[in-house]
């Protein structure tokens, strides 16, 4: 990795994925365009449904931008969902007040051999709109985050047709039928390069690939569905989109984190809270940009302890790429004033001489 700098590039988030060490440190968070802000609500009442605020160029570009003017975080990430890649292949995908998704479970060999991946590009346009929108829109200095859930999420909920819980048809498929769970994944592979390409085309500097649900699969499942796609997907996008960085985020994949990295290709790796910082800082920093990884609920807390924290995470990962963030998304309940004092403690500390407490 490159030694610390006083880059002044225009993005600093891409610095950081390129292997450069920071003293101001970039900062954006998973969830950053959300329910915590009034601003957000009023757009979302404007909107209707979920699905139609993700699916309406307009207002899409409007909350992903209301964080950049309220906390001017160093990325925008795409106000969008995973789940938008399901419903452009045929199924049915609703958002219901107190439960999140549902969808008509795939249940299937035939159900699966129906997902029509030549109708995602066409189905997501309105999601590439919005991107274009944000990219002109946004500061030189931050960049715009496309993302796409990971083959092993989306089949959760495409296989079991609801979030929560530990998705177990999607992993007796794997152990019983992987034949038919491939077939699956042949299809989500195809999709998210679709969308991830389309996303870049229309103005995403960075990508990120949300695993959400890998800590649910045993090791050799690991293997075989969480990190040979993920390889795959950024072999393709990589062919297609040369010199732009993908960050994935595994979340509970524990110490297979250091295989995922070795094996997946990705410039950078997303730190869920369980994750020890001084094993990360000694095994994954050197070898890619380290994002995350303050707990939400400390977010949710303000004060000194998340303060504390904050300062814990930049003195532990100072001798690398580190990207701060969450080690999951803002919750609803998030004081915004708490966003606003994290991210000015952030700034802050960038002014300052680097702290290093590892060799």
């Amino acid at each position: 990795m490159n030694p610390v700098s006083n880059s002044k590039s225009p993005r600093p988030l891409l610095a950081v994925l390129s292997g450069q060490t920071l003293r101001s440190v970039p900062v954006w968070f998973m969830r950053q365009a959300g329910r915590y802000l009034p601003e957000y609500k009023a757009t979302r009442a404007a909107a209707g449904s979920f699905l139609d605020l993700c699916y309406n160029p307009e207002l899409a570009a409007e909350v992903t931008l209301q964080p950049i003017r309220r906390f001017g975080f160093d990325a925008a990430i795409l106000f969008s969902d995973i789940l938008v890649v399901p419903d452009a292949l045929g199924m049915t995908v609703q958002y219901k007040e107190g439960e999140g998704p549902v969808l008509d479970p795939l249940t299937s060999r035939a159900a699966i051999d129906a997902l029509a991946t030549e109708r995602v590009a066409e189905h997501l346009a309105p999601v590439y709109r919005a991107a274009a929108q944000v990219a002109r829109a946004l500061p030189p200095t931050c960049g715009l985050i496309g993302f796409a859930g990971g083959p092993w999420t989306v089949a959760a909920y495409m296989i079991e047709g609801h979030g929560g819980g530990e998705f177990h048809a999607l992993v007796r498929m794997a152990y019983r039928d992987p034949d038919t769970l491939a077939a699956l994944f042949r299809k989500l592979i195809d999709a998210t390069v679709t969308h991830l390409v389309s996303q870049v085309q229309a103005g995403a500097v960075a990508l990120q690939l949300f695993d959400t649900w890998a800590g649910i699969a045993a090791e050799p499942l690991f293997r075989r569905w969480c990190i040979a796609p993920v390889a795959e997907i950024v072999q393709r996008v990589n062919a297609a989109c040369p010199g732009v960085p993908i960050i994935g985020f595994p979340k509970g994949a524990g110490a297979s984190l250091a295989r995922y990295v070795k094996e997946t290709g990705i410039n950078g790796v997303g730190l869920d809270p369980a994750v020890p910082l001084d094993w990360a800082a000694r095994t994954i920093q050197l070898h890619v940009a380290v994002q995350g990884n303050l707990d939400p609920q400390l977010l949710v807390a303000g004060g000194p302890a998340m303060l504390a924290e904050a300062d814990r995470i930049l003195d532990t990962l100072a001798n690398g790429p580190h990207i701060f963030n969450l080690g999951h998304g803002i919750r609803q309940e998030t004081p915004p004033d708490h966003v606003a004092e994290l991210v000015n403690h952030i700034r802050t500390r960038g002014l300052g001489p680097v702290r290093s407490n590892h060799p």
